[in-house]
Protein backbone atom coordinates (compact mmCIF):
# COMPACT_ATOMS: atom_id res chain seq x y z
CA UNK A 1 0.00 0.00 0.00
CA UNK A 2 0.93 3.64 -0.39
CA UNK A 3 1.45 6.29 2.25
CA UNK A 4 -0.64 9.11 3.64
CA UNK A 5 -0.51 12.06 6.00
CA UNK A 6 -3.17 12.76 8.63
CA UNK A 7 -4.37 16.24 9.60
CA UNK A 8 -5.86 16.64 13.07
CA UNK A 9 -6.90 19.42 15.43
CA UNK A 10 -7.90 17.66 18.64
CA UNK A 11 -8.10 14.16 20.12
CA UNK A 12 -7.56 12.22 16.92
CA UNK A 13 -9.78 9.23 17.69
CA UNK A 14 -10.01 8.36 14.00
CA UNK A 15 -6.21 8.45 13.86
CA UNK A 16 -6.11 5.87 16.64
CA UNK A 17 -8.65 3.75 14.75
CA UNK A 18 -6.44 3.84 11.65
CA UNK A 19 -3.47 2.62 13.64
CA UNK A 20 -5.51 -0.14 15.30
CA UNK A 21 -6.67 -1.23 11.83
CA UNK A 22 -3.09 -1.88 10.72
CA UNK A 23 -2.44 1.36 8.86
CA UNK A 24 0.22 2.75 11.17
CA UNK A 25 3.02 1.78 8.81
CA UNK A 26 1.41 3.80 6.02
CA UNK A 27 1.19 7.05 8.01
CA UNK A 28 4.12 9.26 7.00
CA UNK A 29 3.22 12.14 9.30
CA UNK A 30 0.53 13.52 11.58
CA UNK A 31 0.13 17.28 11.25
CA UNK A 32 -1.86 19.46 13.65
CA UNK A 33 -2.78 23.12 13.60
CA UNK A 34 -3.28 22.88 17.38
CA UNK A 35 -0.08 22.41 19.41
CA UNK A 36 -2.14 20.97 22.29
CA UNK A 37 -3.99 18.36 20.26
CA UNK A 38 -4.17 15.08 22.19
CA UNK A 39 -3.71 13.12 19.00
CA UNK A 40 -0.15 14.38 18.75
CA UNK A 41 0.82 12.51 21.91
CA UNK A 42 -0.78 9.32 20.64
CA UNK A 43 1.13 9.64 17.37
CA UNK A 44 4.43 10.24 19.14
CA UNK A 45 4.03 7.26 21.47
CA UNK A 46 3.13 5.16 18.41
CA UNK A 47 6.35 6.16 16.67
CA UNK A 48 4.69 8.32 14.00
CA UNK A 49 6.36 11.54 12.87
CA UNK A 50 4.47 14.66 13.97
CA UNK A 51 4.50 18.28 12.86
CA UNK A 52 2.79 21.33 14.36
CA UNK A 53 1.72 24.24 12.17
CA UNK A 54 -0.13 26.59 14.49
CA UNK A 55 -2.63 28.56 12.43
CA UNK A 56 -2.47 31.39 14.97
CA UNK A 57 1.02 32.19 13.70
CA UNK A 58 -0.15 33.00 10.16
CA UNK A 59 -1.82 36.16 8.95
CA UNK A 60 -4.28 34.49 6.58
CA UNK A 61 -5.78 31.16 5.63
CA UNK A 62 -3.80 31.19 2.39
CA UNK A 63 -0.47 31.75 4.12
CA UNK A 64 -1.20 28.96 6.58
CA UNK A 65 -2.21 26.63 3.77
CA UNK A 66 0.99 27.43 1.90
CA UNK A 67 3.06 26.34 4.88
CA UNK A 68 0.88 23.28 5.35
CA UNK A 69 1.41 22.37 1.70
CA UNK A 70 5.19 22.70 2.00
CA UNK A 71 5.18 20.34 4.97
CA UNK A 72 2.94 17.80 3.28
CA UNK A 73 5.10 17.78 0.17
CA UNK A 74 8.10 16.68 2.23
CA UNK A 75 6.42 13.28 2.53
CA UNK A 76 5.08 12.88 -1.03
CA UNK A 77 1.86 11.25 0.20
CA UNK A 78 -0.54 9.30 -1.96
CA UNK A 79 -3.38 10.62 0.19
CA UNK A 80 -4.17 13.41 2.66
CA UNK A 81 -6.60 12.27 5.36
CA UNK A 82 -8.58 14.77 7.42
CA UNK A 83 -9.36 13.36 10.86
CA UNK A 84 -11.10 16.04 12.89
CA UNK A 85 -9.14 18.81 11.20
CA UNK A 86 -11.04 21.94 12.19
CA UNK A 87 -9.91 24.22 9.40
CA UNK A 88 -11.62 25.10 6.14
CA UNK A 89 -8.98 24.67 3.47
CA UNK A 90 -8.53 27.33 0.79
CA UNK A 91 -9.50 26.71 -2.82
CA UNK A 92 -5.85 26.92 -3.88
CA UNK A 93 -4.86 24.16 -1.46
CA UNK A 94 -7.76 21.88 -2.36
CA UNK A 95 -7.21 22.32 -6.09
CA UNK A 96 -3.49 21.57 -5.76
CA UNK A 97 -4.33 18.20 -4.21
CA UNK A 98 -7.44 17.47 -6.25
CA UNK A 99 -8.75 13.95 -5.62
CA UNK A 100 -6.06 13.36 -2.98
CA UNK A 101 -7.82 14.75 0.13
CA UNK A 102 -10.52 12.78 1.95
CA UNK A 103 -12.72 13.50 4.94
CA UNK A 104 -15.36 11.72 6.98
CA UNK A 105 -18.48 13.66 7.94
CA UNK A 106 -21.02 12.58 10.60
CA UNK A 107 -24.13 12.59 8.39
CA UNK A 108 -25.46 11.10 5.19
CA UNK A 109 -24.33 13.84 2.83
CA UNK A 110 -25.65 15.93 1.23
CA UNK A 111 -27.88 16.19 4.32
CA UNK A 112 -26.68 18.14 7.37
CA UNK A 113 -23.49 19.76 6.19
CA UNK A 114 -21.26 21.79 8.48
CA UNK A 115 -21.02 21.70 12.27
CA UNK A 116 -23.24 19.77 14.69
CA UNK A 117 -24.51 17.40 11.99
CA UNK A 118 -25.50 14.78 14.57
CA UNK A 119 -27.63 17.27 16.50
CA UNK A 120 -29.19 18.51 13.26
CA UNK A 121 -30.23 14.95 12.37
CA UNK A 122 -31.57 14.28 15.87
CA UNK A 123 -33.60 17.48 16.02
CA UNK A 124 -35.02 16.94 12.54
CA UNK A 125 -36.08 13.42 13.59
CA UNK A 126 -35.03 11.80 10.35
CA UNK A 127 -35.30 8.01 10.42
CA UNK A 128 -31.64 7.36 9.61
CA UNK A 129 -28.35 9.22 9.55
CA UNK A 130 -24.77 8.02 9.60
CA UNK A 131 -21.36 8.96 8.22
CA UNK A 132 -19.98 9.77 4.79
CA UNK A 133 -16.43 9.31 3.53
CA UNK A 134 -15.86 11.71 0.65
CA UNK A 135 -13.25 13.51 -1.37
CA UNK A 136 -12.69 17.13 -0.38
CA UNK A 137 -13.46 19.97 -2.78
CA UNK A 138 -13.64 23.71 -2.30
CA UNK A 139 -17.35 23.38 -1.54
CA UNK A 140 -17.82 22.43 2.10
CA UNK A 141 -18.96 18.81 2.60
CA UNK A 142 -19.98 18.38 -1.05
CA UNK A 143 -17.14 16.34 -2.58
CA UNK A 144 -17.60 13.01 -4.40
CA UNK A 145 -18.95 10.36 -2.02
CA UNK A 146 -16.86 7.22 -1.56
CA UNK A 147 -18.97 5.33 0.98
CA UNK A 148 -21.65 5.82 3.60
CA UNK A 149 -22.64 4.02 6.76
CA UNK A 150 -26.21 4.11 8.09
CA UNK A 151 -27.48 4.35 11.67
CA UNK A 152 -31.11 4.61 12.87
CA UNK A 153 -31.92 7.86 14.65
CA UNK A 154 -35.16 7.01 16.43
CA UNK A 155 -33.59 4.54 18.89
CA UNK A 156 -31.48 7.32 20.43
CA UNK A 157 -32.66 9.45 23.34
CA UNK A 158 -30.14 12.26 22.89
CA UNK A 159 -27.89 13.86 20.28
CA UNK A 160 -24.93 12.77 22.39
CA UNK A 161 -25.76 9.06 22.20
CA UNK A 162 -26.32 9.38 18.46
CA UNK A 163 -22.99 11.16 18.03
CA UNK A 164 -21.24 8.42 20.00
CA UNK A 165 -22.60 5.69 17.76
CA UNK A 166 -21.74 7.61 14.60
CA UNK A 167 -18.19 7.94 15.87
CA UNK A 168 -17.99 4.17 16.41
CA UNK A 169 -19.14 3.77 12.83
CA UNK A 170 -16.43 6.15 11.61
CA UNK A 171 -13.75 4.18 13.45
CA UNK A 172 -14.60 1.08 11.44
CA UNK A 173 -15.52 2.64 8.13
CA UNK A 174 -12.76 5.23 7.64
CA UNK A 175 -9.77 2.84 7.86
CA UNK A 176 -11.54 0.47 5.46
CA UNK A 177 -12.04 3.28 2.94
CA UNK A 178 -8.42 4.42 3.28
CA UNK A 179 -7.18 0.90 2.54
CA UNK A 180 -9.40 0.79 -0.53
CA UNK A 181 -7.90 4.01 -1.87
CA UNK A 182 -4.29 3.07 -1.11
CA UNK A 183 -4.68 -0.23 -2.94
CA UNK A 184 -6.11 1.48 -6.01
CA UNK A 185 -9.64 0.13 -5.62
CA UNK A 186 -11.33 3.55 -5.70
CA UNK A 187 -11.70 5.53 -8.92
CA UNK A 188 -13.21 8.95 -9.56
CA UNK A 189 -15.06 9.05 -12.87
CA UNK A 190 -15.23 11.99 -15.27
CA UNK A 191 -18.68 12.91 -13.89
CA UNK A 192 -17.21 13.04 -10.34
CA UNK A 193 -18.99 9.85 -9.32
CA UNK A 194 -16.90 7.25 -7.48
CA UNK A 195 -16.49 3.61 -8.42
CA UNK A 196 -15.17 1.19 -5.81
CA UNK A 197 -13.74 -2.15 -6.85
CA UNK A 198 -15.18 -4.96 -4.76
CA UNK A 199 -13.38 -8.14 -3.77
CA UNK A 200 -14.37 -11.30 -1.96
CA UNK A 201 -14.70 -10.44 1.70
CA UNK A 202 -15.60 -6.78 1.23
CA UNK A 203 -19.17 -7.36 2.33
CA UNK A 204 -18.28 -9.01 5.61
CA UNK A 205 -20.11 -7.82 8.70
CA UNK A 206 -18.24 -4.67 9.71
CA UNK A 207 -20.41 -4.06 12.73
CA UNK A 208 -23.95 -4.91 13.69
CA UNK A 209 -24.73 -1.27 14.31
CA UNK A 210 -24.55 -0.12 10.73
CA UNK A 211 -24.97 -1.00 7.09
CA UNK A 212 -22.17 -0.22 4.69
CA UNK A 213 -22.72 1.22 1.24
CA UNK A 214 -20.16 1.40 -1.55
CA UNK A 215 -20.59 3.82 -4.45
Amino acid sequence: MGNFVVLISNRGSNLEAMCNAGLIGCISCVISNNPNAMGLEFAKTSGVTTKIIDNKNYISREVFDEELSKTIDLFSPQLIVLAGFMRILSSGFVNKYKNKIINIHPSLLPSFVGANAQKQAFNTRVKVTGATAHYVTDRLDHGPIIAQGIIPVTQHLSPESLASEILRLEHTMYPFVIKKILTGDVEINTDNSVTTQKHDGDNIQLGEFFNYIFY
